[in-house]
């Protein structure tokens, strides 16, 4: 029996929470032997690092359309629109599944005019938000409102999604299916103590100190600015607070002038663009996790870290109340309170004892639930039961 032809397409194979979570569904589903696989992205990429080099080492037939970028671009968008639409005509694939808006909206367009019998859409965050002007807002609701016409199902990746989506009236309820991400937990559960004083040392932190780490893209909503608030009045309370910044963006340059100029020499140390299989080591290597973003889907960031034992202060955005629980993995802060962020920054930067039993109630929790096994175990029934579907509705006509 030929098996199902599934192609997932992406705008972009950035180092991203949305990238890792669709080549963790692909490299599985092939893995399983049970699918014929490929991803189709964009070939625009930035200085958050690439995950295409990492796609092609695990055999996944991967294809690029140039033409498909982030930005709108009619004529790119187009151009984009059309090869996608021929690459499925060409690859007849039982199952088409887009990740991000831009992929999502053409792809979707692609496949249906392709006539691929089952369409799915992943959505890991949404395109419209409050820190987005009005009228970008009205085009990217519109946009999402008919591609949810153009497929079969909308998989969120927290209920947060679910809720924002059908409040914008994209999409009918019985559409949607919630599938939380999903990664290789075993990096992060393995702890060496050795390692960890090791690479303190070489990042330059005391033995005593309470390393704050932040693992995101260097950008506008990502918070850092919050964190950079927050750290002279947590400073006062709790002096051996130090930062661990993970990661490049177009602000890299600004923050790190900004660090520099307002705080004590040492406080916040950069590491710049690292590759995905060292960021276990570092969030072991730190004490608590600190994400001041502004809007997510569901951070796998957050997952990543209660993994390695290590509780997260966070503002209280989109799904990330679906990880990070008060009192019990961690805090949340609401959006843009710096003196709430540097409380409870302070609280856990102060007791050893409270990071140590957040950090085991949040491993107990994400082992299982954010497990790659569990995601793919999730993916495949659903395509089952769709393609079961799809296949009774053929019999009856």
């Amino acid at each position: 029996m030929r098996r199902p032809r599934v192609i997932h397409i992406i705008t972009r194979m950035i180092l991203g929470g949305a990238q890792e979570d669709a080549l963790s569904t692909v490299a599985g589903l092939r893995e399983t032997g049970r699918y014929d696989v490929g991803l189709i992205t964009g070939g625009d990429l930035g200085p958050e690092g690439e995950l295409i080099s990492r796609a092609r080492e695990l055999g996944v037939p991967l294809m690029i359309v140039p033409a498909l970028r982030r930005e709108v671009r009619p004529h790119s968008d187009l151009m984009a629109a059309a090869a996608l639409r021929r690459a499925l005509a060409r690859l007849a694939p039982d199952i088409v599944q887009t990740h991000s808006s831009k992929a999502g909206i053409l792809g979707r367009w692609a496949a249906r005019r392709a006539r691929v019998p089952l369409v799915l859409h992943r959505i890991h965050g949404l395109a419209f938000h409050p820190y987005e002007s009005r009228a970008r807002n009205a085009l990217y609701i519109a946009c999402e409102r008919a591609a949810a016409r153009w497929c079969d199902r909308l998989i969120v990746v927290a209920e947060a999604m679910r809720r924002q989506a059908l409040d914008a009236g994209i999409g009918r309820d019985e559409q949607y299916v919630t599938i939380p991400t999903g990664m290789d937990v075993g990096p992060y559960l393995r702890t060496d103590e050795a390692t960890r004083r090791r690479l303190r040392a070489e990042l330059g932190f005391a033995e005593d100190d309470v390393v704050i780490a932040k693992v995101a893209r260097i950008s506008p909503l990502k918070g850092h600015r919050y964190v950079l608030d927050a750290a002279r009045s947590l400073l006062a309370r709790a002096p051996r607070a130090r930062f661990l910044f993970i990661g490049d963006g177009p602000l890299r340059a600004p923050v790190e002038r900004r660090a520099a100029a307002e705080l004590p020499r040492g406080t916040v140390r950069f590491t710049g663009l690292v590759p995905p299989d060292r960021i276990p080591a570092l969030l072991a290597t730190s004490d608590l996790l600190v994400h001041a973003s502004l809007r997510e889907g569901l951070p796998r960031v957050h997952v990543q870290a209660l993994l390695a034992r290590r509780p997260v202060v966070a503002f209280d955005v989109d799904g990330t109340r679906e990880v990070v629980r008060p009192g019990r993995t961690g805090a949340l802060v609401a959006p843009g309170d710096v003196a709430g962020l540097a409380d409870a920054l302070a609280k856990l930067a102060l007791d050893a004892g409270a990071r140590d039993a957040m950090g085991d109630a949040g491993r107990d929790m994400c082992r299982t639930t954010f497990s790659v096994e569990s995601l793919l175990r999730s993916t495949m029934d659903l395509y089952e039961r769709c393609l079961a579907s799809a296949r009774g509705r053929g019999a009856d006509s």
